[in-house]
């Protein structure tokens, strides 16, 4: 069983929930000017981890036949066979009904919107098969955290956690247009849709740093408007360094260390900034 439970979260690359949670927090802890109450940390948790689940366990079921042709993801477990596509679907099941479950949990408003995310998290599988900006709806899917976590403690709309969302979008946009320079060459060939395989890698490169220069700047704001302290500010240069480190460590001839780019780096941005914003409300 264990094994099993082990294969299943390789199959959805469980540790890369590092990308959105923080932030879902970050929405949480601006919500409530300090720290939430435990109960709903521990709703926002669940919830989140059964939305990343049911979106990566749909993702890895609608994308095996071209999983099986490519080279890069010929290893995944549902090509090879270690997970059966019953045991995704059961996985992706459960994963829904936490999702809900923990929704209704937390309130009205959060249980009202909870199908429309599940929805565009969803939804966003089959982008790549009509249109080049898939890497903005892949933005919007995991930008839709820091919101997602507001509402959880606060349940109204307000600016900034919607700027916050942006920002996440196009942080997250720009680093899937690097990682999808691995696929150029396969997405051409098969009919798949990827701004590299549309523009090539130079001018991705240039789009993706486009796109993470609005996100610094609508952090930088969100911290604005937030009235945040210095510590937020501290962590937005780390931030910054950040953003550069992961553009010297690759270029559009050398993806070589892409990996180091792509977890490393940005799972570090939204560590820091969660703990920054923390820091900044709490000191």
């Amino acid at each position: 069983m264990w094994r099993k439970i082990r294969i299943l979260l390789e199959m959805i690359k469980f540790e890369h929930t590092i990308f959105a949670l923080p932030f879902a927090f970050t929405g949480a802890f601006l919500a409530a000017r300090g720290t939430p109450p435990w109960s709903k940390n521990l709703l926002i948790l669940g919830a989140m981890i059964g939305a990343r689940t049911a979106a990566m366990t749909f993702n890895r079921i609608v994308d095996l036949p071209f999983d099986k042709e490519n080279p890069r993801t010929k290893t995944r477990p549902l090509v090879t066979g270690e997970v059966r596509k019953k045991d995704a679907w059961t996985l992706f099941l459960v994963a829904v009904l936490v999702f809900f479950g923990c929704a209704k949990a937390l309130n009205p408003l959060t249980f009202k919107l909870s199908p429309l995310a599940l929805f565009v998290i969803l939804a966003y599988s089959y982008t790549k098969r009509f249109t080049w900006l898939c890497h903005v709806f892949l933005g919007l899917a995991i930008g839709l955290a820091p919101l997602a976590g507001w509402i959880a403690v606060k349940p109204t709309f307000d600016l900034v956690p919607a700027l916050l969302s942006t920002g996440v979008l196009f942080w997250v946009a720009g680093f899937d247009i690097l990682y999808a320079c691995l696929d150029e060459e396969f997405d051409r060939q098969k009919g798949l849709y990827s701004i590299p395989a549309k523009f090539g890698r130079r001018k991705a490169f240039a789009i993706s740093a486009v796109f993470h220069t609005l996100a610094f700047l609508l952090f930088t704001l969100v911290g604005y408007l937030s009235q945040l302290s210095w510590v937020y500010y501290a962590g937005l240069l780390v931030t910054l360094i950040l953003f550069i480190a992961q553009r010297l460590v690759i270029s559009p001839h050398d993806l070589s260390r892409l990996d180091l780019s792509f977890f490393t780096f940005n799972g570090a941005i939204s560590v820091v900034l969660f703990l920054a914003t923390v820091g900044a409300l709490l000191f």
